[in-house]
C-alpha cells in the first residue's frame, strides 16, 4: 500500500508517519514543503494543475493530510486550513479518485462545549475563533468531495515533540529553561479551562486505523480521551514530572485558542468504526513529553 502523508515534519505528521514506517506492505511517500520531501507541494499555493501532476506521479492508495496552521493571522489560517484542503480534494478527484483521504481536522470546529457533556459528530459545528472557522471549511471540503474520505476532529494532543506553539510544549521548554531553581517563576495565563488532552501517538494509532479500515467509513469521527481535564493540572503535573521548585503564577487570559472554557468530545463512534480507543491518560502523556524534552537538553538542543 502506497501511502502518501502530507505534513510528515510537522507534530502530529511524525507521529503518523512512525507509524506507517513499522506497518508491513505500506510504502511510506512524503509530500508536502520540506526540503528533500519524495513529492514536493504546498497545497496552499500550487496552482491546480500541478497539484495533479503531483499526486498523480506518487500515485497513493491513501492519502493522510497533517498539514495545518494553528496559529499565525487569518488569511494564513484560511489559506493552510480551508484552501489547502479543497484544493486536495480538487486535485485527488482527477489524480487518483479511488484514493482513501484521511484529514486532521481540529475539535475546536465545534466551539465551545456545555461543561459536563460530550460533544458528538452530530452536534452542530460553531466554530468562535478563525482557527476554529478554517478548519471547519476544510473539513466541509473533505466530506463534499465525494472521494474515500474522513475527518479525524482531534482534540488537545499531547506528547514527544509538542511545539512551543500550544501550552504543553510552551510550558515544558519553560520548565526545561527553569531547571532546579527554587526561585523560578512561570507565569502563565488563565488555567481554569478544561480541556480533553488525547496523547499524539493514539491520535497517530487511530489515522493508521482510518486508512487501513475496509468498507466506507463515516464522514467525520472524534478523535479525544474523551474526557475533560483542568488546563491546570496538566500543567502542575508536567511541573512535578520536571521536579520544578518554583512558582507558577497565572497573570491574565489565555490565548484565543484557549477561550472557551470547556471542550470533551465523544469518541464512541470512533470505538465502532474503527475498533479505537484511547490507551493513554495524563500521566502517561506528561511523562513522554518530559522525557522528551529532557532527553533534548541531552542533545544539545
Amino acid at each position: 500500500m502506497r501511502i502518501l502523508v502530507l505534513g510528515r515534519t510537522g507534530y502530529l505528521g511524525r507521529h503518523v508517519a512512525e507509524r506507517f514506517d513499522a506497518l508491513p506492505g505500506a510504502r511510506l511517500l512524503d509530500g508536502g514543503r520540506a526540503a528533500g520531501a519524495d513529492h514536493p507541494l504546498d497545497l496552499a499555493a500550487d496552482h491546480p494543475e500541478q497539484l495533479v501532476k503531483t499526486l498523480a506521479a506518487a500515485a497513493p492508495d491513501a492519502v493522510v493530510n497533517c498539514a495545518g496552521a494553528t496559529g499565525g493571522d487569518p488569511v494564513t489560517l484560511a489559506e493552510v486550513n480551508a484552501r489547502g484542503p479543497a484544493a486536495l480534494c480538487a486535485a485527488l478527484r482527477q489524480a487518483a479518485p479511488s484514493a482513501r483521504l484521511v484529514h486532521l481536522g481540529s475539535a475546536a470546529e465545534y466551539g465551545p462545549g456545555t461543561p459536563g457533556s460530550r460533544v458528538a459528530e452530530s452536534a452542530a459545528a460553531c466554530p468562535t475563533t478563525p482557527y476554529g472557522a478554517t478548519k471547519l471549511a476544510g473539513t466541509l471540503a473533505v466530506t463534499a468531495s465525494g472521494l474515500d474520505a474522513v475527518v479525524l476532529r482531534v482534540t488537545n494532543p499531547v506528547g514527544p515533540g509538542a511545539p512551543a506553539a500550544g501550552l504543553p510544549g510552551r510550558v515544558a521548554g519553560l520548565l526545561r529553561a527553569a531547571g532546579g531553581d527554587p526561585g523560578a517563576v512561570l507565569r502563565l495565563g488563565d488555567l481554569s479551562a478544561y480541556r480533553d488532552f488525547v496523547d499524539a501517538r493514539d491520535v497517530a494509532r487511530a489515522v493508521e486505523l482510518a486508512v487501513t479500515a475496509p468498507g466506507t467509513l463515516p464522514p467525520v469521527l472524534n478523535i479525544g480521551a474523551g474526557h475533560a481535564v483542568a488546563v491546570r493540572e496538566l500543567v502542575h503535573a508536567l511541573a512535578e514530572r520536571a521536579g520544578f521548585r518554583g512558582r507558577i503564577e497565572e497573570d491574565g487570559a489565555g490565548s484565543a485558542r484557549s477561550a472557551a472554557g470547556w471542550q470533551c468530545s465523544d469518541v464512541s463512534a470512533a470505538d465502532r468504526a474503527l475498533d479505537w480507543r484511547p490507551r493513554s491518560g495524563l500521566t502517561h502523556m506528561v511523562a513522554a513529553l518530559w522525557r522528551a524534552t529532557a532527553a533534548e537538553v541531552g542533545a544539545g538542543r
